[in-house]
Order: C-alpha cells, then structure tokens, then sequence
C-alpha cells in the first residue's frame, strides 16, 4: 500500500488485472512492447528503364550531354548579348533588350545546367539504396581504405570517368557558366585613365564656397538653422545643376555629407584641424570607409555615427575616429565655415579620398 503526503490517505497500487491482462508490474516501473513494428527493409529494387533497354541508355546519356552543351552556349549568349545590345542613357526600349536578351541567355545556362545534372543522376547513375554508418572519431587504417574504395565506386557507379561525353560537357558547361558574371561586373568598372579608384575618390564636387544644402531639396543651410544635437543630409548645392545623364547619381554618391552640431565643449579637436568647424557645427563623409554603405544613424546622447550595414561606429566628438566594427579609418571630415549671408560653405574638398580604404591599400 502507498500513502498520499498530503491527505495521508492509503492508496492501492494498480493492479494490470483490472485492464484485463494477465500479469501484475510493479508501480512505476515501464513497460517494453513486446510487439514492436519490425524494421521493414529496403523495398524490392525496381529497374529503372536504362537499366533494362541499351538504347535508352544512350538516348539518356545523350540528353544529359546536349543539356550541358545548351547550357555553355546560354553562358556564351549571354556574353554575346551583353555586347550585341548595350544600354544608351536615356533609352528605355535599350534597356529592356538588354535585360531581356541577357536574361535569357543566364536562365537557359542556369536551366540546361541543373535538368542535366538532375537527369544524369536520376537516368543513368547508380540508384540501389544503401546505409552508411557514420561514426564521431577517427576511423581505422581498414575504414579509410574502405573510404578510398567508396570513392572509386561512386566514380564507376556515377559513370563520371567512362562517359566522356558527359563529363567534358559537364566541366565545359561549368567553366562556361561564371563568364557571363565576369563580363557584366566588368562593364562596371571605370574605364580609361579614370580607372584608378583612388583617382576617382580623390576628388568631389565639393570647392571653396560652395554652400552646404539639404538633401535632396538642395536648399542652403543657415548656422543658425543647425540646433545642437541635430543632424542634417547635405550634398554641394551646384548639385542641382547637374542631370542624370551628367552622373548626378556618381557625383553625389561621392559628395554626400552628414552635418550635425555639438556643444563645442565636447569637441576634441587638432589643432591643425579646430577651424574645419563652426561653433560645434562638424561635416563628415556620410560614405562608409569599410565599403561604402551610407552612415546614417546619429546617437545624438553619445555622438556616435553608426553604419547599419557592418556595424561600424565613429565618434563625432573625436573627429569620427572608428570606436567599434570593421572600418579602418575615420570618417573623412569637410572643412566648412560661414559667408556673410550666414550660410555655411565648404573651405575645399575633403583633404584624403573618401569611401573604402581598400582602394588605398597597395
């Protein structure tokens, strides 16, 4: 007999007879099926039609190697295109061909390429199943021979070193396959004597006079429009003069600037640099010195810009120096004061090239 700790009541043990079998178990103990489902093995191989009918073996291998060869001639197309229809600025119908027939060029390499690989393993490669124990530490010297010998099956199994045809289509359609990338990445590039990414970050839109002006509005900003602790999106204001098809978008992508103001108090400052601001007012590339990507977000409590992309934090009040992520340097700053009219202009460009450091790197 048992006793509830609570009530203190007598409580009798379960007795199996009352659910109608035969033996008694002691309370709490488990009970082991008897009965368990057996392991139903493998089901019965069925041959697959390669298996039993030579010629369509062949036809299936042959299959799997023109896939391939469509998929190297839609990688070549796409180079072929990507020459044969160029984009000119301002034309639309020139952008659409090009996008168009470059697509389809990629999505046949990519297509032809994947249904070959899937038929190839589906038609003609070995299909019985198997079971591979798998064990956490080093294997035996016999275990690593065996290893070697589970290769050389699946090279025999696979038909990788006897089908020639399939295998050499297969390694042209994959060399084939990253051309296009290379090609349309390349077109990217500067070009000419311009090429040199220090050159073309060495210099901005930014001059002696210029006026700092709202982005995108292109509005001039007055010191006293800067209270402490804001911060403001600002690009040159002769920015507004230049069009798209003048690479607007390349000029202020280079020439974007954050402008915020501090207690001067809180500046710490070269001495070679404490006239580059104006009364706490301080103006840094918005360009992030790891890749590139825009840094936007100010704590206005502890002065820190920080870049979303790779979390990379510069410290305002100490000339944007890297305080935390994978930027390798400051924050180049704009020299700025102020014109008779109260506006604030640049001194000149920025003094080092802005964006990534790596371009610097030699």
């Amino acid at each position: 007999m048992a006793q509830d700790g609570n009530s203190g009541t007598e409580l009798a043990a379960a007795d199996s007879s009352d659910h109608g079998h035969g033996t008694e178990h002691a309370v709490g103990t488990a009970v082991v099926a008897t009965d368990a489902v057996p392991n139903p093995g493998f089901p019965p191989h069925r041959a697959r039609v390669t298996d039993l009918d030579p010629k369509k073996e062949k036809r299936a291998e042959r299959t799997v190697y023109t896939l391939f060869y469509l998929s190297a001639a839609g990688s070549i197309w796409a180079i072929a295109a990507y020459m044969m229809f160029p984009i000119t600025p301002e034309d639309l119908d020139s952008v659409r061909a090009n996008n168009l027939f470059i697509g389809i060029g990629l999505a046949l390499a990519l297509l032809a390429l994947g249904i070959g690989a899937v038929h190839w393993g589906k038609a003609l490669m070995h299909d019985r199943e198997g079971i591979d124990m798998r064990h956490p530490t080093r294997g035996s010297d016999e275990t690593r021979e065996r290893a070697v010998e589970i290769f050389a099956e699946a090279n025999e199994e696979s038909g990788f070193g006897r089908r020639s045809l399939i295998r050499n289509s297969l390694i042209g359609a994959l060399v084939a396959f990253p051309l296009p990338a290379v090609v349309l990445f390349r077109g990217l590039a500067p070009e000419g004597e311009d090429a040199n990414p220090v050159t073309l970050l060495q210099n901005t839109m930014w001059k002696k006079g210029d006026r700092l002006a709202r982005d995108p509005s292109g509005v001039p900003i007055k010191a006293a429009d800067v209270t402490i602790g804001s911060v403001f999106h600002v690009i040159p204001e002769e920015l507004a003069n230049v069009g798209h098809s003048e690479g607007y978008l390349e000029e202020k992508a280079k020439a974007i600037v954050l402008l915020m103001r501090l207690k001067p108090e809180d500046l710490v400052e070269d001495e070679d640099k404490k006239d580059w601001s104006y009364d706490g007012i301080v103006a840094y590339s918005k360009v992030c010195t790891h890749v590139g990507c825009p840094v936007a977000l100010y704590e206005q409590q502890t002065h820190h810009l920080l870049c979303p992309c790779h979390q990379s934090q510069f410290d305002v009040t100490n000339h944007c120096a890297v305080i935390f992520g994978p930027a390798a340097r400051p924050l180049p700053q704009l020299p700025i004061a102020v014109d008779d009219e109260g506006y604030l202009v640049a001194q000149s460009d920025f003094l080092e090239p802005v964006g990534p450091s790596f371009w610097e790197r030699h």
